[in-house]
């Protein structure tokens, strides 16, 4: 079921609460206090989330938050930072999993690689688009040669790994480097631009076709979307079992019952199976750009796109407010059901007048209109249906 159109929510929310939200704007301690409550009321527990005062470019404002669903940790992280990259800032979703270990490793080492392989910011500057895709790959497979090492100098068969996408905004250009299922979604005039595409070894996507082919050409198999019968992404950092530790991993597998000594005679792996390698994108910030949301699969599993970017617009338009946006929408999710840990980040871009923006041509009367027409036909259908069982 799609989100509530702005013009609904906006209507419902004005009989519902005759209270005015301008004061969130004007008001920190009263927004903060706000937030808090709201949090509290919260099944899931809010990490750290930033100010929505910090800009660093060209008076972007950002929000963030992540949540804890039904899992039983909480393996998801954000890094929101503004230094480091001259004229640009740095945004990161991080989503782990068998663990936090490599998350906790990756937040601080991801974002010292990238910067040291980007030269502080110069390459981005530069806008050389060959050298920016070569210097990130870069970035982010040493960093995971660190972890790999890390992991194994930690021992206890520490299995844990990390997606990642980072997002490198500037004033008029975003930079995106991206590993596994999060992805990230521009508002153009209220329109929802995907820019990028999950990792996993299932689907008919042609990325996902590709994966498919890669960890089949490398030795590997997938049984129910999972590789080797285990892992739902085909991109991620760590995971030693499909990278340095695949014969280890085939013997564990025998000992647990899960394969026989004559099938893994047969395997003979030629590469990983679960690689670092990163999806690099350049993308135009033109005059049309709203926002941008990049948020990890708890949220894209559960709600769309497009309902996501409605549900952020009409936030924005009421209050202005992008932390209690993001903090808003992670809770939408979690009402619809989502079981998975939820991290979003919403980079307000500065060109947007929300008060002031215009509703949609749609109107709240036709909506309705449309409502109650779609309860008359299904009515109607659940009616022929008893007649024809007669």
């Amino acid at each position: 079921m799609a989100l509530l159109s702005p013009q609904l929510q906006r209507f419902l929310l004005t009989k519902l609460h005759h209270r005015n939200n301008n004061n969130h704007i004007n008001n920190s301690k009263t927004s903060l206090l706000t937030r808090r409550a709201r949090t509290q009321c919260c099944s899931a527990i809010a990490i750290d989330p930033p100010s929505s005062s910090l800009t660093g470019v060209s008076g972007i404002r950002w929000g963030s938050t992540s949540l804890k669903g039904a899992r039983d940790e909480m393996e998801d992280d954000v890094v929101v930072r503004s230094d480091g990259l001259e004229g640009f800032s740095f945004a990161a979703v991080f989503d782990g999993h068998a663990g936090f270990s490599s998350v906790k490793f990756l937040r601080d080492e991801l974002y010292k690689e990238c910067v040291a392989a980007l030269q502080g910011g110069f390459l981005l500057r530069g806008k050389d688009f060959v050298a920016i895709r070569k210097a990130l790959q870069e970035a982010f497979e040493k960093a995971d040669k660190k972890l790999l090492e890390w992991l194994e100098i930690n021992g206890e068969e520490d299995e844990s790994g990390s997606t990642a996408t980072v997002m490198l905004l500037g004033k008029d250009t975003l930079f995106i480097s991206h590993i596994g299922d999060s992805c990230v979604v521009l508002s153009r005039f209220g329109k929802a631009e995907m820019l990028t595409d999950a990792h996993r070894p299932y689907g008919s996507s042609k990325v996902s076709l590709q994966e498919i082919r890669r960890i089949r050409e490398a030795g590997g198999w997938i049984v129910n979307g999972r590789i080797c019968g285990d892992i739902a992404v085909s991109r991620a950092f760590g995971d030693m079992r499909f990278k340095t530790k695949k014969n280890e991993m085939l013997k564990k597998g025998v000992k647990e019952g899960r394969w026989s000594e004559k099938f893994c005679s047969r395997i003979q792996f030629n590469g990983d199976l679960v690689v670092a390698s990163p999806d690099v994108f350049q993308v135009s910030i033109g005059s049309d750009a709203e926002f941008l949301l990049l948020a990890s699969d708890g949220l894209w599993d559960y709600i769309d796109s497009s309902d996501v970017v409605s549900f952020v617009r009409n936030q924005l338009r009421q209050h202005g407010d992008v932390q209690l946006a993001s903090e808003a929408l992670a809770r939408a999710a979690l009402d619809r059901r989502s079981q998975d840990n939820i991290s979003i980040v919403i980079a307000d871009l500065g060109q947007t007048d929300w008060q002031d923006l215009p509703l949609q041509e749609q109107n709240l009367i036709y909506e309705l209109g449309q409502a109650f027409a779609t309860i008359g036909i299904v009515s109607l259908g659940i009616w022929m249906s008893s007649q024809l069982s007669l």
